[in-house]
């Protein structure tokens, strides 16, 4: 019986392999992954590319004014600076967001296709990651405070800076404007809140220069609030109707 029932089993296969409607079944799936990954491939170089020049450039500035022992203030208008001059001449290509948060969170009000944000986050990070290496991990953010202090600051300035985004967008599709409020943004908030837990407000930010410092342990409570404090605004700005509503 087990042998007549493999003889079956066999015939039924070598049939089903030489009926060729099989193929036909798993050729749409085969030219939607290849269409997927073409499309992922030029998205990752128009976008990708574009936001990896960017943050790193920014983590690299910022970051590089901490290595060499800048003022407070230095250290903030080094990354108001960079933020706001990346945006500038930049954001007409991907948007600039340099900031995994704030790309994640413009995903959730729709206006970034999957594709585009998986290129923006891979983007985003290799550049941070780039910058911290370069730097050999110097400019880390730390904690200075406790942990309950840590979770509602970067919730808090991470929600602002995000809310500074959508405010000026509603407003102007004008780089100069947009950089102007974003940068200034940036500065104010990391003059105030630096020396507590180094306002990130960018998993970026604080993925490659902790990833390199030693202290990677606490990248995972950065992403989180940062991500958390984006979208908090993005669902805010839900329930404020638009001009056009």
């Amino acid at each position: 019986m087990d042998k007549l029932g493999n003889s079956h089993q066999l015939i039924f296969f070598l049939h089903t392999l030489a009926n060729p409607s099989w193929v036909f079944m798993l050729l749409p799936i085969s030219l939607d992954n290849i269409k997927f990954l073409l499309e992922f491939a030029e998205s990752m170089w128009r976008r990708g590319t574009v936001e990896f020049i960017g943050t790193f450039a920014m983590v690299f500035i910022g970051c590089g004014s901490v290595a060499i022992e800048r003022s407070s203030l230095e250290i903030s208008l080094a990354f108001g600076l960079s933020v706001g001059l990346v945006i500038l001449s930049l954001g007409r290509y991907s948007g600039a967001h340099i900031n995994p948060a704030v790309s994640i969170a413009f995903w959730r009000r729709g206006d970034l296709s999957n594709k585009d944000t998986l290129s923006h986050l891979i983007g985003q990070l290799c550049g941070g990651v780039l910058a911290g290496a370069v730097l050999s991990g110097a400019g880390p953010t730390i904690r200075n405070t406790s942990w309950f202090s840590l979770i509602v600051i970067e919730i808090g300035i991470t929600f602002l800076l995000m809310a500074s985004i959508l405010l000026i967008i509603r407003r102007t599709d004008k780089w100069l404007p947009i950089a102007v409020v974003v940068g200034a943004t940036v500065a104010v908030l990391a003059f105030i809140f630096g020396e507590y837990t180094g306002a990130s407000m960018n998993p970026a930010r604080t993925f490659g220069p902790n990833l390199f410092s030693g202290d990677a342990a606490i990248i995972p409570i950065y992403w989180l609030t940062t991500i958390l404090g984006a979208w908090l605004a993005v669902w805010l700005e839900s329930l404020i109707p638009s001009k056009t509503e």
